[in-house]
């Protein structure tokens, strides 16, 4: 492990004075061997389809798990979209010049090498990689051992590219110990490794954190409410409810809890389920909801869930306040809505709920990089510190401060 890491450090001195034209170069090339080798990679991803079938895995986990030709062109040309954006590197954060003559300068730099412990989703090898590659960092991936092949052939494509520029494949590297015991050793590499993103389940986030001497920024999972006011277009509201929850259910922005206010209950429910009939949703609720639903009892278990399905919880509330009070319960600070067209209502609530992206009259299924215009990110972080919401590539830099002077001696 102190080898490996020993690699990855150096490397990352290498990546983080790259000029950026190379650097849009060589991510443009990762994105055209990803299409060219599509065979190759659908080949391999289906060996860990078949060790899903094999191993019972959810259909929610399958989907993330699946690439096809559409979902490979989607990752090249999420590559591409991040070689297109500015260079992160080297932005003048802010200057001025100090009573004693000195200019200081506030400049972004890379963090040095980054390790991202995620699950399932193979697109995530190619999308972190790439972020990080252009934010001059280098990064250790850790995936779930569900898509081990898909995420070894990905990452040889890469590394196959940064051998062609006659840059060490350290910069992009596979933890090559998938065990939990690897994991282990890691989180504690803090001599070597500048920051941990864990990315996955709930058990995953609460080890890493509580056991990492490296810097960790969370990315939790996603329990996600929104909550139908009674001042609501409540044909609107149907139409941003279903997709909030049923657009892609096992995504980390999808609706979990629906909060009904008590004023329009008895009348916007009633067609709300009837539209998440159609889709086969599986409903729970509160005694009032499961008694005007006709639906199976929702316990604080399900409220705490992030159920990556087609499966939505119901409560009926009196109020904002018990809207707001019930997210600071069971939410995970990700993504919360209001669906209201009360503008006093409406701003309390964006004021006072804590989460990292919070919504007006929209589905949740926004958060996230591409949709806020930062690209691909590298994940949704619940953290408050360093990044919080959609982490792009201006949250992979840190800075320092650079001082000029004219000969000045501290008196």
């Amino acid at each position: 492990m102190q080898n490996f890491l020993e690699h990855a450090k150096s490397a990352s001195r290498i990546i983080a004075t790259l000029d950026p034209k190379t650097k849009i170069d060589v991510l443009m090339h990762m994105a055209d061997a990803l299409e060219a080798h599509s065979e190759r990679i659908i080949t391999e991803n289906q060996k860990d389809l078949d060790e899903a079938k094999k191993n019972n895995l959810s259909s929610a986990l399958v989907d993330r798990l699946l690439l096809n030709p559409k979902r490979i062109t989607e990752m090249a040309n999420a590559i591409r979209e991040i070689a297109a954006l500015k260079e992160p590197v080297g932005r003048i954060l802010e200057g001025w010049v100090v009573s004693s003559g000195l200019r200081i300068e506030k400049v972004s730099i890379p963090i040095g090498v980054i390790a991202i412990i995620y699950e399932s989703r193979p697109n995530v090898t190619s999308d972190t990689a790439a972020l990080c590659f252009k934010s001059g960092n280098a990064c250790v991936l850790k995936g779930g051992k569900e898509a081990f092949y898909s995420n070894a052939i990905i990452a040889s494509l890469l590394q196959e590219v940064l051998e062609k520029f006659n840059l060490p494949t350290e910069i992009i590297s596979l933890l090559p110990d998938y065990s939990r015991e690897g994991v282990a050793k890691l989180i504690k590499m803090d001599k070597y490794v500048d920051l941990i993103i864990p990315r996955g389940g709930e058990a995953l986030i609460r080890y890493v954190s509580e056991n990492a001497t490296v810097p960790v920024v969370k990315h939790d999972k996603g329990v996600c409410h929104t909550f139908v006011d009674k001042e609501a277009n409540l044909d609107q509201a149907i139409e941003i409810v279903l997709n909030a929850k049923c657009q892609r259910p096992s995504a980390c922005n999808s609706l979990e809890t629906l909060l009904v206010h008590e004023a329009i209950a008895e009348d916007f429910l009633p067609r709300m389920k009837e539209a998440l009939d159609r889709t086969g949703a599986v409903i729970k609720g509160c005694e009032k909801s499961e008694k005007l639903l006709h639906v199976k009892r929702a316990s604080d278990e399900d409220y705490h869930t992030e159920h990556l399905s087609n499966a939505l919880n119901i409560k009926i509330v009196e109020s904002v306040d018990e809207a707001i009070a019930h997210i600071a319960q069971f939410g995970s600070s990700h993504s919360e809505a209001i669906l209201s067209e009360n503008y006093t209502t409406a701003e309390r609530f964006l004021n006072e709920v804590d989460a990292a992206c919070v919504y007006i009259n929209a589905s949740t299924r926004f958060t996230d990089g591409g949709e806020f215009g930062f690209g691909a990110e590298v994940g949704i972080s619940t953290n408050k510190l360093h990044a919080r919401g959609p982490m792009g590539i201006n949250d992979l830099t840190t800075y320092k401060f650079k001082v000029y002077g004219k000969g000045q001696i501290r008196a």
